[in-house]
């Protein structure tokens, strides 16, 4: 957890000191995407999730 935890405030000092603001809303894409997937792996939700797309 804690390299979760470094690896996020790591990723936030390079956005902030480079001023990449524009990088924030593919991150939080990403992120969510990805728990789409984790949760659509073994859930009563996955037929829910597969009439999105």
């Amino acid at each position: 957890m804690k390299s979760w935890l470094s690896f996020i405030a790591e990723l936030w000092a390079f956005v902030r000191i480079r001023k990449k603001y524009w990088l924030l809303p593919v991150i939080v894409t990403a992120l969510a995407l990805g728990g789409l997937l984790v949760l659509a792996q073994s859930s009563a939700v996955a037929p829910m999730i597969y009439t999105l797309f």
